[in-house]
């Protein structure tokens, strides 16, 4: 498996194709999005939904062999696919790597110019929420 580094930079090259060119950028985030694993409808409780994002999104996770997995939705195609990025570079990972991640693919290809602050915002809220997660699994997986 890919580290982080190696993900966030096929991720820039991916998006280095686009040239830049806003609408094909949000179409290939959206396209994304539908790439998501199906959420199932039992996770779509009020406790899983991120504070902070303007659309809703439902992240829940889970353990396995000391990797944190994480499973996402949203109600809105743009927030599905800015989460299924954040899935492709943090799920799978061990807690310590979630925490000491540098997330810089989002600047390197040019995030916050495309989605605007109030989505910013939503895409500060939803990496917290992992990193939070994954500072839960280090605890627990200590005891």
């Amino acid at each position: 498996m890919s580290d982080i580094k190696q993900v966030q930079d096929e991720i820039i090259d991916e998006f280095t194709i686009l040239e830049g060119d806003r609408e094909s950028t949000i179409y290939y985030i959206m396209e994304l999005g539908n790439r998501l694993d199906p959420f199932p409808e039992e996770a779509r409780l009020d406790e899983n939904l991120i504070k902070g994002c303007q659309s809703k999104v439902w992240l829940s996770t889970g353990e396995k062999d000391g990797k944190v997995i994480f499973k996402a939705d949203s109600n809105t195609d743009i927030t599905k696919g800015l989460i299924s990025l954040l899935i492709r570079v943090l799920s799978d990972r061990s807690p310590k790597e979630i925490i000491d991640a540098d997330l810089y693919f989002i600047e390197k290809i040019g995030m916050g110019n495309i989605i605007g602050s109030q989505r910013s915002n939503g895409l500060s809220s939803m990496i917290k929420q992992m990193k939070l997660y994954a500072i839960a699994y280090q605890t627990k997986l200590k005891v």
